[in-house]
C-alpha cells in the first residue's frame, strides 16, 4: 500500500463517523473539500462510544471493511476538527479498499473494551444509526 501525497497546504482524510456529511461534527468541515466516499480494507473492529461517536481501530484478524468518506482538510481546518474530536480519538494511517493508505480518525482498541458496544457487523456509523431510529 501506498501513503498518499499531502500537498503542502493540505492532506486527505479519512472520516468514518460525526464528520461525515449531514452528521453531528459536519461543520468542523467547513472550508474541506469532500472527495468521494470510501472503505477501509477488511481489518478493523467499529465501536460505538457511548453511542455518540464510533470508534475504529485494526485488528489482526476478524476486521470488517467500514465505510467512510474522504475529504482534502486544509491545516487551519485540521486544527479546527482536532479541537472537535471526543477524547481518545487520535490521527493515524488507515488502510482503505483501493490499496492506498490515508489519514483517517482511531481509537485505542484498549478503550473500547469491555464498555463500549461492537457495531462491526454494521460496519457503518450511519447504518448503526438507522438501526436505532
Amino acid at each position: 500500500m501506498t501513503v498518499a501525497s499531502d500537498g503542502p497546504g493540505s492532506f486527505i482524510l479519512f472520516v468514518n463517523g460525526t464528520l461525515m456529511r449531514g452528521l453531528a461534527l459536519h461543520a468542523n468541515l467547513d472550508g474541506a473539500t469532500f472527495i468521494s466516499e470510501a472503505h477501509t480494507v477488511a481489518c478493523y473492529r467499529l465501536f460505538s462510544i457511548d453511542d455518540v461517536h464510533p470508534g475504529m481501530y485494526e485488528v489482526p484478524d476478524g476486521g470488517v471493511s467500514v465505510a467512510g468518506e474522504l475529504y482534502d482538510v486544509p491545516w487551519d481546518v485540521w486544527q479546527r476538527v482536532e479541537a472537535g474530536e471526543p477524547p481518545n480519538l487520535y490521527r493515524g494511517q488507515v488502510k482503505l479498499s483501493d490499496g492506498t493508505k490515508k489519514w483517517g480518525i482511531l481509537f485505542p482498541g484498549e478503550s473500547v473494551l469491555p464498555r463500549h458496544r461492537d457495531i462491526s457487523d454494521y460496519a457503518s456509523w450511519r447504518a448503526y444509526l438507522a438501526s436505532k431510529a
